[in-house]
């Protein structure tokens, strides 16, 4: 039903995007500010700054991937009253409007005219246990990616004979921090995840995988329990930046067609190297990844394949609460193949 227009009050509608996010401000029954932010922490923090100057009675977004997920529970938390709405309400309302023209901006404009004439429900954010789960799975890839660097480094340094020994002494004593750091955040991530039973049950469903241990397990159960069961395959698939862009435009017909890269690096680190040893140790991984070679895939296009297809087989393991298999993703003619 259409609730009453309350006079002097302020609404925001909220169009997210993979890249970008468009917000319009509506005061006293008008458009007042029409702004674009980048999909971005830093952006996230403009919006929030800017919403806290407003104090809006109401912002509307719709759950449309999971691209609304980091703003939404910024939002929660900061005390704005936050509504996250079913995207077929939406079209519905739309409708209602006679609105057939779609731009972002036009999207969050209805959104915000939305929020003022029904009556959304206030949205209410995932289990904190899982967010936390998620931040530290982050850290963790974080911390890896500097100790990496670090060893790195550590390598040059020793390749040149008149390297300070002082200078070598610090790197180890860095890269051990860094390493003691990891183990503790480890610690910490396996026992919330062993305090809850249904967690529990799907990170041993992901240990099932060869290829996976437990820092991946972690990494990808941080990013996997937060999204919401109703999404399918292939949109976790987008989230995670793993669908394929195509570009055949102009005189670019035959160009190949490239990994979007535009979502979820967490989740894409977490499979790169799983997905590298699968294909050595799993025969049905090896099967399929020979194959896509054999058909004149580059091997970096066939490792992605690969991680787009156990990504599928993880999220399954999700739904089903069964153990991660691979012989049901692969078909037999994958495994005759390499024969």
């Amino acid at each position: 039903k259409l609730a009453s227009t309350q006079i002097m009050s302020t609404f925001v509608g909220i169009d997210i995007a993979a890249k970008t996010v468009d917000l319009v401000i509506r005061h006293d029954n008008k458009n007042s500010l029409v702004k674009t932010f980048e999909q971005t922490l830093n952006g996230r923090t403009a919006i929030l700054t800017l919403l806290q100057q407003h104090a809006p009675q109401s912002v509307v977004m719709e759950a449309t991937g999971i691209y609304y997920l980091d703003l939404a529970v910024a939002l929660h938390d900061a005390g704005i009253p936050i509504s996250v709405i079913n995207p077929k309400s939406f079209n519905h309302f739309a409708q209602m409007k006679l609105e057939h023209s779609k731009t972002d901006n036009i999207d969050a404009a209805l959104l915000a005219e939305y929020a003022q004439r029904m009556t959304p429900e206030k949205w209410t954010p995932p289990q904190r246990n899982k967010l936390k789960i998620r931040d530290i799975s982050r850290q963790i890839n974080r911390l890896t990616d500097d100790c990496t660097k670090a060893k790195n480094r550590l390598h040059a340094m020793k390749s040149y004979e008149d390297t300070s020994d002082l200078v070598i002494l610090d790197e180890q004593d860095g890269i051990a921090y860094l390493e003691n750091r990891i183990q503790r955040l480890r610690m910490a991530a396996l026992e919330m995840i062993k305090s809850d039973a249904e967690i529990v049950q799907q990170f041993n469903n992901i240990l099932a995988a060869k290829g996976i241990g437990e820092v991946s397990a972690i990494a990808m159960l941080g990013e996997l329990i937060i999204l919401p069961e109703t999404l399918k395959a292939n949109q976790v698939s987008r989230y995670a930046g793993l669908d394929v862009r195509l570009n055949q435009s102009g005189s670019s017909l035959n160009r190949p067609g490239r990994l979007s890269k535009a979502g979820n690096a967490y989740l894409r680190s977490a499979l790169f190297m799983p997905a590298m040893s699968a294909v050595r140790h799993d025969p049905n991984v090896k099967a399929f990844y020979e194959v896509l070679v054999a058909r004149g895939k580059k091997k970096m296009q066939a490792m992605c394949a690969v991680m787009r297809k156990m990504l599928t087989g993880i999220w399954a393991c999700f739904k089903l609460n069964t153990p991660y298999d691979s012989s049901k993703l692969f078909s037999e003619e994958h495994k005759k193949a390499c024969a």
